[in-house]
C-alpha cells in the first residue's frame, strides 16, 4: 500500500507555462489557428506532461498485462479459458496481431504475467503473478483487497522500470479470457448506465450468450454490492488482476510525468479505476481507438476523452493503442517542425 499511495501522491498538475509556449508557437504556425484540431491540442497535453516544449518520444514501451477470470466459467466468452494461455505463447512467439503493430510503430512490447492460471517459463515473459487466476466474481469478491492493492502496485513497479531503462512513452493493453465482463461491471458500478447499454458480444458472442453475460455480470454486481465511491473495493469485488495491472501502470507512469496511451474496454476500465485513485491522472491519458464494444464510448465520455481512430476494433491486446502512437509523434513533430508564419515570410490573415 505504501508504494500506491506514494505514487498517487507524486502525480501533480501539467506544466502551465510549457502549454502556454506551446500553444503560442501553434497558433503562429502556418496555418489558420486550431485548423489541425485535436492533433494541436495533443501537443499541447503532450507538452505538459513532459514539462517541455519539443518533447521527444523515441523510446515507446507497450506493456501487456495477463490474467484469468474465474468468471469466465460462467460461460462469458466465445473462446475457452486456455487460450489466455495459447495467445500469451503467441505473443512470446512473435505471432500476434499485437507483435505486428508494435513492431511496425517502433514500440518494444513486454509482456507480464500478472494472473494466469497456467505458468509460463520463459525468460521474455515478466513474472509477476499475483494468484492464478481471479475468483468467481458471481459467488464473491475477484480477489480481496490486498490482492488488488498487490496487482496496483505491480503494475506501478512494471512502468517504473520501464521509465527508468528509458521509456518516454508507455501504452496499455492486456490479455485475458472473459474480461470484458468484469470491465463492463467496473462501468456498471461507476455509472447509472444500464447494462444491455454498455455490454457487448467480447470475442464474438451470440444473442443468447451476451444475455447470458448480462445476467452473470447483474449477479455479480448483486452478490458484491461494490461501494461506487471506492476504488479499491470496485476492483477487488468486481475487477481483475490485468485491469488492476493496467491502472497501476497508469499511475506509475503519470507519477513519472509519462504519457500513457490507452486501449480498448478494458484498459479505458482500467483507467476509471486509476481516476478514482487519482483525478489528477486523466490529464496523463491519451485515448486511441473507439472499439465497438458500446461500454467504451461510455467510459471515454466519463473520463472527459475523445477517441482519434474507429476502425471497428474488438481484439483487445493494446493494438488500438500503438495504432496512436503515430498521433503522438506527429503531433509534436508539427509543433517543433512547421515553419511559424515570420519564418516562412507568409501573410498571416
Amino acid at each position: 500500500m505504501e508504494l500506491l499511495e506514494r505514487t498517487i501522491a507524486e502525480i501533480g498538475e501539467l506544466d502551465q507555462s510549457i502549454m502556454e509556449q506551446a500553444k503560442v508557437r501553434l497558433d503562429n504556425l502556418t496555418k489558420p489557428v486550431g485548423s489541425l484540431g485535436d492533433l494541436e491540442k495533443l501537443a499541447i497535453k503532450l507538452a505538459g506532461i513532459r514539462g517541455e516544449l519539443y518533447p521527444d518520444f523515441n523510446q515507446k514501451v507497450h506493456i501487456v498485462m495477463a490474467g484469468d477470470h474465474g468468471v469466465a466459467g460462467e460461460g462469458v466468452s466465445a473462446f475457452p479459458q486456455e487460450v489466455t494461455t495459447q495467445m500469451v505463447h503467441n505473443f512470446i512467439n512473435n505471432g500476434a496481431a499485437i507483435n505486428v503493430l508494435a513492431a511496425e510503430v517502433g514500440a518494444e512490447l513486454r509482456v507480464v504475467d500478472i494472473g494466469m492460471i497456467d505458468t509460463i517459463d520463459d525468460q521474455t515473459l515478466i513474472q509477476k503473478k499475483i494468484k492464478n487466476g481471479t475468483d468467481n466474481m458471481v459467488y464473491g469478491p475477484a480477489m480481496t483487497e490486498i490482492e488488488a492493492v498487490r496487482a496496483l502496485e505491480v503494475g506501478i513497479e512494471v512502468a517504473h522500470k520501464a521509465i527508468d531503462e528509458g521509456a518516454n512513452l508507455i501504452s496499455t493493453g492486456e490479455v485475458g479470457i472473459g474480461n470484458t465482463t468484469p470491465s463492463s461491471a467496473i462501468l456498471a458500478v461507476l455509472s447509472d448506465l444500464d447494462l444491455k447499454e454498455i455490454v457487448g458480444i467480447g470475442t464474438g458472442l451470440d444473442s443468447k450468450g451476451l444475455n447470458n453475460k448480462i445476467n452473470t455480470i447483474e449477479k455479480a454486481i448483486k452478490t458484491n454490492t461494490p461501494d461506487p465511491q471506492n476504488a479499491l473495493d470496485i476492483l477487488a469485488k468486481v475487477g481483475g488482476l490485468e485491469i488492476a495491472g493496467m491502472a497501476g501502470v497508469m499511475l506509475g507512469a503519470a507519477s513519472r510525468n509519462t504519457p500513457v496511451i490507452l486501449d480498448g474496454l478494458i484498459s479505458t476500465a482500467a483507467a476509471l479505476i486509476a481516476s478514482q485513485l487519482s483525478p489528477e491522472l486523466r490529464d496523463y491519458l491519451i485515448p486511441s481507438h473507439k472499439s465497438s464494444e458500446p461500454g467504451h464510448i461510455k467510459i471515454y465520455e466519463k473520463l472527459g476523452l475523445e477517441p482519434f481512430i474507429d476502425l471497428k476494433m474488438r481484439l483487445g491486446e493494446g493494438t488500438g493503442a500503438v495504432l496512436a502512437i503515430p498521433f503522438v509523434e506527429a503531433s509534436i513533430s508539427i509543433l517543433k517542425n512547421m515553419a511559424t508564419f515570420e519564418e516562412a515570410g507568409v501573410s498571416q490573415g
